[in-house]
């Protein structure tokens, strides 16, 4: 990276906690460009609790200047490659999981991506920038935001129209379902928003405590969107 390089380094996610000292000396503390590339993130099968990729998001978390991604799914991964490719002025780091894609079928039906094809490579996302994947009806009387980050993004679709759908509510609820895409830097502006236009916030995520909801809250706190108490945080995290 000193010389002028772009290295990527493709690594399991609970094995980059053994180079942890290289990522914080190396790396990080000099505002190096390299980009890690974590698979296995979350949780991984038959792969066993040892090759679960629970903690990177709270140990890459607490690191200043890291930008870190996680893909919604295949298309996402290909933006957030070509972004990690283009950005030369911080290390970053994207972290996905084991398992199948979605599909073209399924990211148009769950999704709503008006797509026939993957590109050939993807485009560089503005670093920061979350997403709208679903808005709630603005005459919901009751309404729920659910902020997702990475690989659970379809199943919150899914958790919003069964809400949505639920005859206990009497279509009183309306569900918003945001994609973060990134960790950090957050999206200021969409987690004010989201703060503001809903009665209950609820945080999803792959990872251990630490992560993703602690740091929404975190910032949620210093903003001053707690201080009324009108706002309900629920992160949902993996069990201890």
């Amino acid at each position: 990276a000193i010389e002028g390089l772009k290295p990527f380094v493709a690594i399991y996610s609970t094995f980059l906690q053994r180079g942890y000292d290289q990522v914080v000396h190396d790396v990080v503390t000099q505002k190096l460009p390299v980009r890690f590339i974590l698979d296995r993130a979350g949780l991984v099968g038959n792969d066993g609790p040892t090759h679960h990729g629970s903690f990177d998001l709270a140990y890459l978390g607490c690191l200043p200047d890291l930008v870190i991604m996680a893909p919604s799914d295949e298309l996402e991964l290909l933006h957030m490659i070509a972004t990690a490719y283009e950005l030369e002025s911080l290390p970053s780091a994207i972290r996905f999981p084991r398992g199948n894609a979605l599909g073209l079928e399924a990211m148009r039906e769950q999704l709503g991506y008006d797509i026939s094809a993957m590109p050939a490579k993807g485009t560089a996302l503005p670093i920061g920038r979350g997403r709208y994947v679903k808005r709630a009806d603005a005459s919901r009387s009751k309404r729920v935001a659910l902020l997702s980050l990475g690989t659970r993004l379809a199943p919150a679709m899914q958790a919003a129209r069964a809400l949505e759908e639920d005859a206990d509510f009497g279509g009183t609820l309306g569900v918003t379902v945001a994609d973060a895409r990134f960790m950090k830097p957050l999206d200021m502006q969409l987690l004010r928003e989201l703060a503001a236009q809903h009665d209950v916030l609820i945080t999803i995520e792959d990872g251990s405590v630490g992560g993703f909801g602690d740091h929404v809250l975190h910032v949620l706190a210093l903003d001053g969107a707690l201080d009324e108490g009108k706002l309900r945080v629920r992160p949902m995290v993996l069990p201890d």
